[in-house]
């Protein structure tokens, strides 16, 4: 995935959405500039994200306005539970397994389901076999019919009963040391950053562009995670997990750069969108961190 196609994803996910999944290219091209992403790298990326079924497109006059799919509305929703959830779950003690013998010539179709169930937090210690300690029957399901794969997989909700630990087996199907490095390295440079902005916009020298960039890096390199931790549920974590740091550094991060951030996007987005939204203020009612 293209570096612009991937800002464009965070910028939909964590902005766009929220102001009715539609906007003018000329808005998306003026805030991708605020990144040093040119004018034809955007159009490409969309181009692509179009081909890809995350996006669609509509005229109005001579203008063009690029708004979510179906598929792209129900990834972005995902993305946003699993991005915005600042503890981890409680577990109900069962395993989710399934479990496929994919033929050699639909080899495209079990890389991508591959890559899904990645996506979804399953893991493996061997091939064809995928478990995952969360309630993920929704996503399987649509994984089977979206693939057409129900003649190859079988799917079990089940119990482990050793000989090895739970966590044993966690240890075996996830690289959780590996993830521990890179939330430790998230923590190392975003609390140095979240200091020296915190003083900038205390004394009024950080401007509303600036907020917006760096409130959407600070997601997009966050976001990153939901590639590789599988957001386990607290009974199978290690007792020291630098994950739940990591999470409340980008809480407060997020909270300290947002108003001024949304106001910069706002100003953008007004000028040629409809602002589907009922006043000019962020609405924090349908956003996980900025509610009461």
């Amino acid at each position: 995935m293209s570096n612009t196609q991937s800002m464009i994803f965070t910028i939909y996910g964590d902005y766009i959405r929220h102001y009715g999944n539609k906007i003018w290219i000329g808005s998306l091209i003026r805030l991708l500039k605020e990144f040093g992403h040119h004018e034809q790298s955007v159009r490409v990326a969309i181009s692509r994200m179009m081909k890809q079924g995350w996006l669609e497109s509509e005229k109005k006059g001579n203008k063009s306005y690029y708004f979510l799919t179906t598929r792209g509305e129900a990834r972005m929703e995902e993305a946003a539970i699993r991005i915005f959830k600042l503890k981890p779950n409680d577990w109900d003690g069962k395993w989710r397994m399934l479990m496929y013998t994919i033929p050699e010539e639909k080899r495209h179709v079990r890389d991508e389901l591959r890559k899904e169930l990645l996506w979804s937090g399953f893991g493996s210690s061997s091939n064809g076999c995928w478990i995952s300690p969360n309630n993920l029957e929704k996503e399987v399901e649509f994984l089977i019919k979206k693939y057409d794969i129900q003649t190859y997989v079988d799917f079990f909700v089940s119990e482990y009963k050793g000989p090895q630990t739970n966590r044993a087996l966690v240890e075996k199907s996830w690289p959780l040391q590996e993830i521990e490095g890179k939330y430790k390295e998230f923590i190392s440079n975003y609390s140095h950053q979240y200091i020296i902005h915190q003083s900038l916009i205390n004394d009024g020298q950080m401007t509303d562009a600036e907020c917006f960039v760096e409130r959407t890096n600070l997601v997009h390199e966050y976001r990153k995670f939901l590639f590789m931790d599988p957001g386990l549920p607290k009974e199978l974590l290690p007792e020291i997990w630098s994950g739940n740091h990591a999470a409340l550094l980008f809480e407060q991060y997020y909270k300290l750069l947002a108003p001024s951030a949304s106001c910069f996007f706002e100003d953008v987005f007004q000028e040629d969108n409809d602002m589907r939204r009922k006043d000019k203020g962020y609405d924090a009612g349908d956003h996980p961190l900025l509610k009461d």
